[in-house]
């Protein structure tokens, strides 16, 4: 789950993270009452979708008087925001951040993620803050500094010091930069997230160290402990089908190709898609229906694999382990007659009451073309949509 930057903020505050000042807005005119709440001279109108490289994308604008944030308002709201991480179909805008101005000396880049290899919790910071940190850690990966933190032991004052004085931070605002290194890192571990990143950390002209942007991303199997970040979820930033897929514990993610599949298992539904494109198909779907689906389940799944237009086949991939095999062809043949399928469908069960599955999709009367391996699953359905 994602959320917004003006929410990410109010986390990384709550954590004691110095930010700007700044309100949301919703229209036009909250948009004016938010600069007149925060008074000065100039402000930052910033568009609020899931998705980075907003300033590029012309989503991130400086205004210079009320008239002029009236104006940028009025230009942002509404508009189909592209970005690298939009895709060429864009975002709409719907939301603003109206926040004061800053006066940035340095912007640095900080980040806390968990890392697989080593089973600890990554910090990172770079000394090339800002919109292209992509492009740093592609171009020169020196400039970004690791530390790995064990979670029994917590960040320690010479790891968060090692990352101050390796991003260049000047001496006199290295202690700052510690403690902000430190609450992000708290953060990160109190909201059970999967990324926190600030991006730029700036050195004001004060010498101060404050947040200027912050992304979050949270792990979904904690959100049950958290209720008010779950509150935080923006329905519209989301796909369709995927906010559907949620409702019956499916787990889906759109893609674009013409080919729906259903699987049991993240693991087996990345090498079923790989499989498809192995021998010249491309996925509409990743679709992993778990351990546990009943034929209500791998119907609601069918549904949202039709709603795509571009779907012209669906391959069913099944490992009968705790899943198994009877009760996935109970379900597919329901789902079958329930949406009146009428593309083609390529079904391979392997595993836990397998033959007892493959007599009753034989004896369906449904047109139902069934696979012994992966490789033989995809190339008739392949070949079935070609």
């Amino acid at each position: 789950m994602k959320i917004h930057e003006y929410q990410a903020k109010e986390l990384l505050r709550e954590h004691g993270v110095p930010v700007p000042r700044g309100y949301p807005a919703f229209s036009v005119r909250e948009a004016v009452e938010a600069a007149q709440k925060l008074g000065g001279k100039v402000w930052v109108v910033k568009a609020q979708i899931h998705a980075g490289g907003r300033g590029k994308g012309g989503g991130v604008k400086l205004a210079k008087s009320q008239a002029e944030v009236e104006q940028l308002a009025g230009q942002i709201l509404g508009m189909q925001l592209v970005t690298h991480q939009t895709g060429p179909a864009g975002q709409k805008v719907r939301r603003l951040l109206v926040e004061e101005g800053a006066d940035i000396k340095k912007e640095y880049y900080a980040a806390a993620l968990t890392d697989r290899a080593t089973q600890k919790v990554a910090l990172m910071a770079s000394s090339e803050g800002g919109m292209d940190i992509e492009e740093v850690a592609h171009r020169t990966p020196e400039k970004i500094i690791k530390v790995f933190v064990d979670p029994l032991a917590g960040l320690s004052d010479a790891q968060a010091g090692e990352l101050a004085a390796g991003i260049g931070v000047p001496v006199a605002s290295r202690a700052e930069a510690v403690e902000v290194f430190k609450k992000l890192y708290a953060c990160y571990m109190a909201s059970d997230a999967s990324l926190a990143e600030i991006n730029p950390l700036i050195l004001e002209g004060n010498g101060h160290i404050k947040a200027l942007d912050a992304k979050f991303n949270f792990d979904s199997n904690a959100l049950y402990r958290h209720p008010e970040i779950v509150a935080y979820r923006d329905l519209d930033e989301e796909d369709a089908a995927e906010i559907e897929a949620s409702k019956f514990d499916l787990s889906y993610i759109s893609l674009d190709g013409n080919i729906g599949c259903l699987v049991n298992g993240a693991g087996l539904a990345m090498a079923t898609m790989d499989t498809i494109k192995l021998f010249g198909g491309e996925p509409a779907n990743f679709l992993d229906v778990g351990g546990g689906a009943s034929a209500e389940k791998v119907t609601e799944a069918f549904k949202i694999m039709l709603k795509n237009d571009k779907v012209k086949g669906i391959l069913v991939n099944i490992f009968g382990g705790i899943m198994r095999c009877d009760t996935i062809a109970e379900g597919v043949i329901a789902a079958c007659k329930a949406v009146q399928l009428a593309i083609p469908l390529v079904v391979r069960m392997k595993g836990t009451n397998e033959d007892i599955g493959k007599k009753m999709l034989a004896e369906s009367g449904l047109p139902i073309i069934s696979a012994d391996t992966m490789a033989e699953a995809a190339t008739k359905i392949v070949a079935a949509v070609k």
